[in-house]
């Protein structure tokens, strides 16, 4: 059996910022520290952090007067934010940069007299933060269809931005169906979905014209860790998405030779490591290789709360 890992997999800058956070919150402000929602999507982090002192809430009316409160990566709505100014919480802001500049171009675009179209999907964090940080009309698509269906003139002035971890082929549809419908609409072409999102995309192509079966190492919940299933699946292979080794059955490697191996931005490598390793259990001698692919090298700056735990390091 051969095993061949995508690369890049696994944690991207703004999760390995936000576990950050979290973690240097507890160290220095010490245990409890309250996260609302899920800092990622990812049980075994959520697990961790949980271990070490974090609180998970999915509300603010759950954290006491005065606790330390983290907003998870994928950002809050403005009325989160006003809640906790108004109880004078401490805040620490997790949300990923990348995300906080979607925030930042709706606001823009509103501010120009534009009607806001937002590719997303409906009830995922990120698109409930972000649809709470614009003032204005935002109309919510996720399908070409979607943009059919809408009620606005084609004068109208439009713009548009999308969630982060979005498929980028699906994406560019609904960007080409928008730019047809409407004579006077700007926003971002695709480069808007976050440089992780586009990179363990283009891998896990690459994985799955080379593997016999394709493993996905993510949560159920994570929106770019299904992604890369569904794109893993389009080469026509055979492609599970698992939470974990516990979830690999033998009985879908009968007669496959290579196993592709990639992660969503939010699984950590050691659930890729695990995996690894029961594949090595049941076949003794299983060669490992990594594709070649981009190696990544962002980080992002902490809160100024916390920056002076860390050297400064470029956004």
């Amino acid at each position: 059996m051969r095993i061949i890992l995508a690369q890049p997999r696994g944690f991207c800058a703004g999760v390995v910022r936000a576990v950050e956070i979290v973690e240097k919150a507890i160290e220095r402000f010490g245990a409890p520290v309250y996260v609302r929602h899920e800092i990622v999507h990812n049980r075994h982090v959520v697990d961790s952090l949980k271990a070490k002192g974090a609180h998970f809430v999915e509300e603010l009316d759950e954290v006491p007067a005065g606790a330390v409160t983290v907003f998870s990566a994928h950002g809050v709505a403005r009325s989160v934010e006003q809640e906790a100014d108004r109880r004078s919480l401490p805040v620490l802001d997790a949300t990923c940069p990348l995300v906080s500049k979607v925030h930042s171009e709706g606001r823009r675009y509103i501010a120009q007299g534009r009607t806001l179209v937002m590719i997303g999907h409906a009830g995922h964090p990120e698109v409930v933060g972000t649809l709470g940080q614009v003032d204005g009309e935002v109309h919510l698509v996720a399908s070409v269809a979607d943009v059919e269906a809408l009620e606005i003139a084609a004068d109208r002035p439009m713009a548009y931005v999308t969630q982060t971890t979005l498929s980028v082929d699906d994406t560019r549809a609904i960007i080409e169906a928008l730019r047809s419908r409407f004579h006077d609409i700007q926003g971002p072409d695709t480069r808007d979905i976050c440089y992780a999102t586009q990179n363990r995309q283009v891998a896990v192509r690459e994985l799955a014209r080379r593997a016999d079966v394709v493993l996905v190492v993510g949560a159920a919940n994570s929106s770019n860790s299904n992604r890369l299933r569904e794109i893993g699946a389009e080469g026509g292979k055979p492609c599970h998405l698992i939470p974990d080794a516990g979830a690999l059955r033998r009985a879908w490697f009968e007669g496959a030779g290579t196993i592709g191996i990639t992660a969503g931005a939010s699984a950590p490598e050691s659930l890729v490591q695990d995996v690894v390793a029961q594949i090595a259990a049941w076949w003794p001698g299983t060669e490992v290789s990594t594709l070649p692919g981009i190696v990544e090298d962002v980080q992002f700056k902490l809160p100024a709360a916390l920056a002076d735990e860390r050297p400064s390091a470029a956004a």
